[in-house]
């Protein structure tokens, strides 16, 4: 692929030309995981198709990569201030669960919905709570020059590395008042390396350390981890922008101190946007956020989901809605009966001109900060170019779904009929009572025509009288 690959910096504010600084080690990213603590909301996984898309769009260009995902199984505090109560052990304590079955079932819960996603298994999963003795190594390294113990704690000095916070931008007050009020701290910006246990308070996950028993800061478990799999500096460092304005930050300053330099530990720092809907950000702390499993419920194929995600480049803000999902699942179900007409044809190998014009265009795309809203349409165009043969079209669509990662090439319109969690029918008997349906309009039969339709919807099935793309019907819940 020959277009210069150009990816967005947060820590410059502004696009840069991509090369590995190793290119015999070829690619390293490192992409902040979920926090194990309840479901991933679907703004959560936004971050994971995004991380999808660059490691895709990395292989599909031909660099060798390593890929790391952490799992945040302790540490992570209750507010976006990175204060409060440990998520893992306030979700353990309402469920009235060992805190490591939350971790089990949430983590598994996470993974099933990156397989759901098309999403690529990364190098490595590492699990925060399997790397403690590195963590308190860590600590103990930068402590003596940048570290200050207090009563509640080992904290980090901000003040003592170069231009703390530059990743995060403008400093003002309203970004200092979310950073946790503790007492004897020295300065606003100041966080948590080591939290010792309360007195008299026994934690479900608690270490010994050199400041006591406790367990380690939310920040310091990715530079530990980051630096022990990728090294320092690596390539690519990604998160959601919320990352970018305090643990981001945070990484950055361990990081500097252990390294003893102005190194951020990665040169390349990315972040998507938020998954907004039309009450403002998608978040856990309000409840009844949206997760994966319930779109899927609900009768929508989760590829859908991942089309949305596409149709907007990762660093806008995308807008979540009802019509939004179903227009997703509309342009999905278009590309899949396009698709499957053209595996269809019986025709001979053919390659063109015409067709290496538009891997050229999707290399061009793809390489623009993975430009994938730029990306569809070209694809939209080359699967209606009749110059090019069916076998040609299906032939570039595998380069294109390279990066897409859309499956096209396997599913089928049965595939998108998702059987709705509530449904009380199944896709059998729906076929079954569609034939009846036609048999009974064949004869005039209408009343018999109307009832079959009433049955169908009362068992949450719309029957499509007159759909132009011929589905014939589709879930009640689904749209």
């Amino acid at each position: 692929m020959t277009a210069q690959l150009t990816l967005y910096n947060s820590l410059t504010r502004s696009l840069e030309a991509f090369q590995p600084l190793d290119p015999e080690k070829g690619v390293r990213v490192y992409s902040c995981g979920p926090t194990v603590y309840n479901y991933a909301h679907l703004g959560n996984l936004r971050a994971y198709v995004f991380t999808d898309t660059l490691s895709r769009v990395l292989s599909w260009k031909g660099y060798p990569l390593t890929h790391v995902i952490n799992i945040t199984d302790v540490g992570h505090l209750t507010s976006d201030a990175d204060a409060g109560d440990d998520k893992m052990e306030a979700a353990a304590r309402a469920q009235a669960k060992s805190i490591w079955d939350i971790a089990a079932h949430y983590t598994a819960a996470f993974k099933q919905n990156i397989a759901d996603l098309n999403i690529r298994q990364p190098t490595r999963w590492s699990v925060a709570t399997d790397h403690i003795a590195e963590m308190i190594d860590f600590a103990e390294k930068i402590a003596p020059e940048h570290c200050y113990e207090l009563d509640s704690g080992l904290y980090f000095d901000s003040t003592t590395v170069p231009d703390y916070g530059k990743l995060a931008g403008s400093q003002d007050d309203a970004r200092e008042g979310r950073i946790e009020a503790v007492e004897g701290k020295r300065h606003p910006q100041d966080f948590a390396i080591w939290r010792k246990s309360p007195p008299g308070e026994q934690r479900q996950m608690e270490w010994d350390s050199p400041w006591g028993k406790g367990a380690p800061g939310w920040h310091l478990e990715c530079s530990v981890m980051s630096i022990k799999y990728l090294g320092a500096p690596f390539d690519i460092h990604t998160g959601g922008i919320d990352h970018r304005e305090i643990h981001h930050p945070n990484e950055i300053a361990q990081n500097q101190a252990f390294c003893g330099c102005s190194d951020t530990g990665s040169h390349f720092w990315m972040h998507n946007n938020f998954l907004v809907d039309r009450q403002g950000k998608m978040s856990k702390s309000k409840g009844g956020f949206t997760t994966l499993q319930s779109l899927i419920d609900a009768g929508v194929h989760p590829l859908a989901y991942r089309l949305l995600c596409l149709q907007a480049q990762y660093r806008s803000e995308l807008e979540f809605s009802a019509e939004n999902l179903a227009a997703a699942l509309t342009r999905l179900k278009r590309l899949v009966m396009t698709v499957t007409a053209l595996k269809a044809k019986d025709e001979v190998d053919n390659q063109s001109l015409i067709g290496a014009a538009y891997i050229e265009r999707l290399d061009q795309a793809a390489s623009d900060d993975l430009n994938t809203p730029k990306v569809l349409p070209v694809l939209d165009e080359m699967l209606a170019d009749k110059r090019l043969t069916a076998y040609e079209r299906v032939d570039l669509l595998r380069q294109f779904d390279a990066v897409l990662g859309l499956r096209l090439l396997e599913l089928s319109r049965e595939d998108l009929r998702v059987r709705p969690a509530a449904a009380t029918i199944t896709a059998q008997e729906i076929e079954d009572r569609l034939v009846e349906r036609k048999e009974a309009r064949l004869v005039k039969d209408f009343q018999r025509s109307d009832t079959i339709r009433d049955e169908l919807a009362a068992a949450g099935v719309e029957v499509m009288d007159g759909d132009p793309m011929g589905w014939d019907w589709k879930p009640l819940l689904g749209g």
